[in-house]
């Protein structure tokens, strides 16, 4: 399976978007939830199901407090005569407008209101950053998945502490708010490791417009949060026609911590497709589609190339690294005569290798010859499709290769065969190099 996400943020993107997505991936819905039991904080319980978007069927992924704090009124939230699609009801919510981010952007989160927008007052204790990264500290998980949920709500309490114009220490969670925030953000990163996700391309995030309320007033689309985000991580918006928040805070700081590039290959092959549930709709179905892809391009062998100019070296020095470095594993090493400043005659080492032997062949040169620097360039080559195979003549055995090029097939005996049999035979290297070519071009099923 590919290692390779795709994120396609064409409703946005929040938490319990993505987590849904990657549990409709394929990520072990029993990790997920061994992982989020060992936080031992309680005043909640996870959801997983099936809800249709647009006729999509897609995985949803919810965090039901014991105290729900939904934000149920759309109309509240954006205002009398807010534009609403076809999918929109008064009780969906989102990951990011019901749940808190950090600090206090958060919509009526930590003080929710009725299905009639009057609001109830609840005081709760708050938790700062560093509380919660006692409390991810707990979590029995890998420590990749805790270095990406660390990583993602650091990014989330520096936005924030920008936004209110607060040092990061000084930012806080509101308590109800923070459960299902750290809850969403540790999915996503148990979710990703439990995929074994490597590269993640998020081309472009998009966005809507407009105004919505907060428990201060009203602030615009995007949010202070994620336009910080996206100005510190350098993340692409397109804003749409839509009017209301399609990026959350949590959205815009995972996208933020886990993307390794926002350009999609010229050319690749979808392996699996997962859909995530928003829980409100505007003008368009509130759904992140994740897609696990593999690049289709013709094949390249990619091979490293070291290259240092010495004029200090004696012949027998050369002669000796160049021994080594075949024994340790390098493709090719050649000399050439080079002229340095001074107009010093020197040579020009290079040797062709694979990149995870690269290190120990630099240690080498090093080691056994007199350069201060080598220069290492990673490179590409077409190659022909090409294998060894073992043929019986006459004369005995030889191995040759058999390179195959616009249908056609090339026979190249290899050299230490043909040495072989030259002295077992006692004939010239050119008389047994055509008779084993004229053997194999000759033989079947080869």
């Amino acid at each position: 399976m590919s290692n390779t996400l795709y994120l396609e943020c064409g409703s946005g993107i929040s938490g319990d978007m993505t987590v849904a997505a990657l549990l409709d991936l394929g990520a072990d819905w029993d990790v997920l939830r061994r992982a989020v039991d060992s936080l031992g904080i309680g005043g909640y319980e996870i959801k997983r199901s099936r809800v249709k978007k647009s006729g999509i069927d897609a995985c949803d992924f919810d965090v039901v407090l014991e105290h729900d704090n939904h934000d149920h009124d759309m109309e509240y939230l954006h205002g009398h005569g807010s534009e609403q699609g076809p999918e929109s009801h008064g009780h969906d919510h989102e990951e990011g407008h019901h749940h808190s981010h950090v600090g206090e952007h958060d919509h009526e989160h930590g003080h929710g209101h009725d299905d009639h927008g009057h609001m109830h007052d609840h005081h709760h204790e708050h938790r700062n950053l560093q509380d919660i990264m006692q409390i991810l500290g707990r979590a029995d998980i890998s420590r990749k998945a805790y270095a990406t949920a660390v990583r993602i709500f650091e990014i989330i309490a520096q936005a924030e502490a920008k936004a209110h114009g607060l040092p990061v220490e000084e930012v806080h969670f509101h308590e109800v708010g923070a459960i299902d925030s750290i809850i969403d953000v540790l999915s996503v990163a148990v979710c990703l490791d439990n995929l074994g996700i490597e590269e993640v391309i998020v081309p472009q995030l998009n966005e809507g417009q407009g105004f919505v309320r907060c428990q201060h007033g009203t602030i615009p689309v995007p949010v202070p949060a994620v336009a910080n985000i996206a100005q510190a991580h350098g993340l692409t918006l397109h804003i749409t026609d839509t009017r209301g928040e399609l990026v959350t805070p949590t959205g815009a700081a995972i996208v933020a911590a886990v993307r390794t590039s926002e350009r999609l290959p010229d050319n690749f092959t979808i392996e699996k497709i997962g859909i995530g549930a928003g829980k409100r709709s505007y003008d368009r179905p509130s759904m992140l589609r994740a897609m696990l892809i593999g690049e289709r391009t013709k094949k390249q062998d990619r091979i490293y190339k070291l290259e240092s100019n010495i004029d200090d070296c004696t012949g027998e020095m050369l002669g000796y690294v160049m021994e080594r470095l075949f024994e340790a594993g390098a493709r090719d090493v050649h000399y050439m005569p080079v002229f340095m400043k001074k107009n010093r005659p020197a040579y020009q080492l290079n040797v062709i290798c694979d990149e995870e032997k690269a290190e120990e062949l630099e240690r080498i040169i090093f080691a056994e010859t007199t350069t201060i620097g080598i220069r290492k360039t990673k490179m590409e080559r077409s190659v022909l499709k090409r294998r060894v195979v073992t043929i019986q003549t006459k004369l005995g055995e030889a191995q040759v290769k058999i390179c195959e090029a616009g249908g056609r097939k090339r026979f190249y005996p290899e050299y230490e065969s043909v040495v072989k049999l030259c002295r077992e035979n006692h004939m010239s290297y050119p008389d047994m190099f055509r008779y084993v070519e004229r053997e194999a071009q000759t033989a079947g099923d080869l």
